[in-house]
C-alpha cells in the first residue's frame, strides 16, 4: 500500500461541506501536570478555560482516558505506542544527568508520520533523553525544536536545578537559545507554535507537538511562576495564594491554545486538522511538587496509581469526526494515540508491527463505536512495589507509592454551580469564535448538558469512605464505573474478580523490561559546559577520576519532577 496516497475526507456541517485531498494536520497539545479538575469542561468554575472548553464541547470529551502517573513514562508511551514497562521507562522520571534515553530501537510517532509525508515540529518539553544527541528530538523524527530537554525549568530564566548542579536548558534545535532569557515559557511555546503554523507550506501535512511546561512547578525558588497581571485576575475569586498563581499559569496555557486555534483558522488549515489536548499525568495537588493542582473528586495525585494520578483530562477535536459534540464512553490510553493518529493520517495499521500496546481507536472515536480497548495496565513498578490494572469495570491496586502519604482525595473542588459558568467568555475566546465560524459550537443548553455529563460526582462523602483500602497490606478492588472516586474496596466481596485481575497482572509482569534508570553521571554537571545542560555523553572527558564518583539516583526525591 502506498503510504503517500491521497484520499478524500468529506465533512458536512450545518453551514456547508468541504473536502480535503491530503492527510489532516495534527496538533498535539500536551499539558504538564494538569489535574482532572483544572479545566472548565469537567465542572469547576474556579479557573476559566474558555479556549480549551470550546474545543472540548465542539469535539469529544475523553472522560475515560488514561495516562501514566508521571511525566517521562507518559511521553514514552505517547511517542512509541507502548506501555512504559515494555520500554524500561516505568520508574519515576528521566533526570538531566542520567546517561540514558528512550531506546533508540524504537520508531517514534513523528518518524511514522514522516513516512506519510508529514513535516514534524516540537515546541516545548522533551524529557526523553539528551545525554547524547541521537536521543534528542531532531534525531528522533522532528524537523525543528524550540524548547528544553529536561523535566522542568524556571519559566523566566529557563534554568533547571537538578543534581548535581544548576544550568540553562533552552534550545533552538541543537543550539542554546540564550536570546529567550526573561521571556515567559508558556508565551514562548505559544509564539513559536504560531510561527510554525504561519510559515507552514500547506502542500504538506503538519504535525505540531506542543509540549507545554505549564502547569508543572518551576524551580524551588519560584515554584508557581506566572505574570503578575494574570495573577491579579484571580485576586477576588481565589483566596489561596498558591492556587491563585496556579490559576494564572493555567489561564496562560488556555490563552496559548486559543492563539494556536486562531493561527490555524487564519491560515485556512483548521478545516483539515486534528487537535488533541491532553495532560501527561494527574495533578500534583495541595503542595505535592510545590504545586496546587486539583484532581477533585478523584483519589490520589501525580505519581500514584489512583484515578487522580492516571485518569487524564483530555479531548479530541476535528471537523473530520463524524459524531462530535459528545462525552466519549470509549476507554482510551495515551499509548493509543500513535496508532490512532497514524490511522487518521491514512496509514495502515500493519505498518506499525504487532508489538504495540496501543490500539487504533480512530473509527471508534469518530463514529462512536465500542472501544477495542478492554483493559489498561496503569503501571508495574517493582522498585516502589506498586502496580495497577483495569479490566472492564474493575480495577486492582497492589501496593502504593510514598507509603500511602498521598492516597487521599484532594481539592479544591471549586464552584460547580452550572449557572455560574461563564459561557460568554467561551463565546468571545479565539477558539470559541473559530468554532462558531465553523458552526461546530453547541448551543448554550447543550454545553451545560455536556459539562454535566463530564462532571464526576461521588456517591458518598469522601471523608467517610465505605470500605477501607490498605494497598500496602493487601490488594484492593474497585468497580471503577460505579465508583470512580475509589471509595469502596470490594476485594472481599468479589474474591474471584480480584483473583482474575491479579493473575492478569502477574502475566503482564512476565513481559516487563527491567527499569533502565541509571546513576547520575558527574560528567553532566553544567559547570563543565558553560553552565548549560548539554549532550555530555558525546564528548570525551578529561577527568577519569570522576569515573569512580557516582551519584546515586535512588535517594533523589522523585516527587520533585
Amino acid at each position: 500500500m502506498n503510504l503517500l496516497h491521497l484520499w478524500v475526507f468529506c465533512v458536512c456541517l450545518v453551514g456547508g461541506c468541504w473536502a480535503a485531498d491530503r492527510p489532516p494536520n495534527i496538533v498535539f497539545i500536551l499539558a504538564d501536570d494538569l489535574g482532572w479538575n483544572d479545566v472548565g469542561f469537567h465542572g469547576s468554575n474556579q479557573i476559566p478555560t474558555p479556549n480549551i472548553d470550546a474545543l472540548a464541547f465542539s469535539g469529544i470529551i475523553l472522560n475515560h482516558y488514561y495516562v501514566t502517573p508521571i511525566c517521562t513514562p507518559s511521553r514514552a508511551a505517547l511517542m512509541t505506542g507502548k506501555y512504559p514497562v515494555h520500554l524500561g521507562m516505568q520508574h519515576t522520571v528521566l533526570y538531566a544527568a542520567e546517561p540514558r534515553g528512550l531506546p533508540l530501537k524504537e520508531k517514534l510517532l513523528p518518524e511514522h508520520l514522516r513516512n506519510l509525508g508529514y513535516v514534524n515540529h516540537i515546541v516545548g518539553k522533551w524529557h526523553l533523553g539528551h545525554y547524547k544527541k541521537v536521543y534528542t528530538p531532531l534525531y528522533r523524527g522532528f524537523d525543528t525544536h524550540v524548547g528544553f530537554w529536561s523535566g522542568r525549568q524556571d519559566y523566566f530564566d529557563h534554568t533547571s536545578i537538578e543534581k548535581p548542579s544548576w544550568g540553562l536548558d533552552m534550545r533552538r534545535g541543537m543550539d542554546v537559545a540564550f536570546d529567550l532569557h526573561g521571556k515567559y515559557l508558556t508565551d514562548i511555546i505559544s509564539q513559536e507554535s504560531v510561527r510554525v503554523i504561519h510559515n507552514h507550506n500547506n502542500s504538506q501535512p503538519l504535525f505540531l507537538y506542543m509540549a507545554h511546561g505549564a502547569v508543572h512547578s518551576g524551580n524551588p525558588y519560584n515554584p508557581l511562576p506566572a505574570p503578575d497581571a494574570k495573577v491579579m485576575q484571580f485576586e477576588s475569586t481565589i483566596t489561596d495564594f498558591n492556587r491563585k498563581k496556579f490559576a494564572a499559569m493555567m489561564s496562560s496555557l488556555d490563552d496559548s491554545v486559543g492563539a494556536v486555534v486562531a493561527a490555524l483558522s487564519a491560515k485556512g488549515m483548521l478545516e483539515n486538522t486534528i487537535i488533541v489536548f491532553s495532560t501527561d499525568n494527574g495533578g500534583p495537588a495541595e503542595g505535592f511538587n510545590l504545586n496546587a493542582a486539583s484532581n477533585w473528586p478523584l483519589r490520589g495525585v501525580k505519581n500514584t496509581l489512583w484515578e487522580g494520578g492516571v485518569r487524564g483530562a483530555g479531548l479530541l477535536w476535528s471537523p473530520l469526526i463524524k459524531k462530535n459534540r459528545r462525552v466519549a464512553r470509549q476507554t482510551m490510553h495515551i499509548s493509543d494515540w500513535l496508532p490512532t493518529l497514524y490511522a487518521a493520517a491514512g496509514g495502515d495499521d500493519e505498518d506499525l508491527g504487532n508489538d504495540l500496546d496501543g490500539k487504533n481507536l480512530w473509527k471508534q472515536l469518530s463514529e462512536d463505536e465500542e472501544s477495542t480497548r478492554t483493559h489498561i495496565l496503569h503501571n508495574i513498578d517493582d522498585i516502589w512495589g506498586s502496580a495497577a490494572l483495569t479490566i472492564g469495570d474493575w480495577k486492582v491496586i497492589k501496593g502504593t507509592n510514598y507509603n500511602g502519604q498521598w492516597d487521599n482525595w484532594y481539592g479544591p473542588s471549586g464552584d460547580r454551580e452550572p449557572e455560574n459558568y461563564n459561557i460568554s467568555l467561551l463565546l468571545s475566546s479565539p477558539a470559541g469564535k473559530a468554532m462558531q465560524k465553523m458552526n461546530l459550537l453547541p448551543k448554550d443548553d447543550e454545553i451545560q448538558k455536556l459539562r454535566q455529563q463530564a462532571n464526576i460526582e461521588c456517591k458518598k462523602d469522601l471523608k467517610n469512605p465505605r470500605s477501607v483500602c490498605r494497598p500496602l497490606e493487601a490488594p484492593c478492588l474497585f468497580n471503577i464505573r460505579e465508583d470512580p472516586c475509589e471509595l469502596a474496596n470490594v476485594a472481599e466481596k468479589y474474591p474471584n474478580t480480584l483473583h482474575a485481575l491479579i493473575s492478569r497482572l502477574n502475566k503482564y509482569n512476565e513481559t516487563v523490561i527491567p527499569p533502565d534508570n541509571r546513576a547520575l553521571d558527574p560528567r553532566a554537571d553544567p559547570r563543565f559546559w558553560d553552565n548549560v545542560w548539554t549532550n555530555f555523553g558525546d564528548y570525551s572527558y578529561y577527568g577519569k577520576e570522576l569515573e569512580s564518583s557516582r551519584i546515586d539516583i535512588l535517594p533523589y526525591n522523585s516527587s520533585q519532577n
